[in-house]
């Protein structure tokens, strides 16, 4: 058994964990197949759904230049309305480390299904940190929360209460 292994298995307490041993070793940061890596993640997990505007509607044919840009459409519920982030600014400024951190401790507002991006290995949420960071900064903020019985003043996607 190779030392590698042997540090892999020791690591590990979970099948997930066992699975991503099997896949190999993660890409070295911001490589080609690290990137690849990102962009694939972030097209299969829905990240471009919310945070990129149109995506849905035009099938996923949006200029990748405009991905995770946010959107002002609003998804509004017994929460309030809230709005997809606009990820490239977000990232823009955050270490590898700080996302982990932020996308291990995150509990946005609904719609955004943050326990998903918890269920991620660490390496798969580099890869899309990496992946978000290739595309630059681009956009402008989010709207602002509105909070529960106010009235959002572009259009909305609208829950049942």
């Amino acid at each position: 058994m190779t030392n590698h292994l042997k540090s892999v298995l020791a690591a590990c307490t979970s099948i997930a964990c066992a699975a991503a041993w099997a896949a190999g070793p993660a890409a070295p940061p911001g490589s080609k197949d690290e990137l690849q890596r990102g962009r694939y993640l972030v097209q299969i997990a829905g990240c471009n759904d919310c945070h990129t505007p149109n995506y849905g509607p035009k099938n996923g044919q949006v200029d990748e230049k405009l991905w995770l840009t946010g959107d002002a459409l609003g998804w509004s519920g017994p929460w309030g309305t809230t709005y997809p982030t606009n990820l490239r600014l977000l990232l823009a400024n955050m270490t590898s480390q700080q996302w982990l951190h932020h996308a291990r401790h995150m509990e946005p507002r609904p719609p955004m299904p943050w326990f998903n991006v918890r269920a991620m290995t660490d390496a798969d949420l580099k890869a899309i940190h990496a992946y978000t960071r290739s595309l630059g900064p681009a956009g402008v903020p989010a709207p602002a929360y509105v909070p529960p019985g106010q009235k959002a003043s572009g259009p909305v996607v609208k829950f049942p209460e």
